[in-house]
């Protein structure tokens, strides 16, 4: 497998990890993320070399995608710690400062 074929693989797996993030499907996010990494390792596996115009756009795109996926995540985690707090009555758990068992 070329690093370019790699390449597309890693983005194509990056847009199925979006869609099942959207979706909430966590047996595609595991699917789409699996191929990601198996993309990623045929790209280590191509070794280091010099990437040209078209290489270095597909790598941009993967890491815009991959921004994407980490925004999505962020998101999903602080609404869960949200209604977590909201369901323990604790609703600033993350703000306060924790000085139990401090001594002077």
């Amino acid at each position: 497998m070329t690093r370019r074929d790699a390449l597309i693989r890693v983005i194509d797996a990056l847009h199925a990890e979006i869609a099942a993030l959207k979706a909430n499907d966590v047996r595609a996010l595991e699917r789409a993320t699996a191929d990601k990494l198996a993309g990623i390792d045929a790209i280590a596996a191509t070794g280091t070399g010099p990437a040209g115009p078209d290489l270095r756009e597909l790598a941009d795109e993967a890491n815009r995608l991959n921004e994407t996926c980490r925004i999505y995540v962020n998101l999903m985690a602080a609404n869960t710690r949200r209604r977590l707090q909201t369901l323990t009555g604790n609703s600033f758990a993350g703000a306060q400062p924790v000085l139990r068992n401090s001594y002077a």
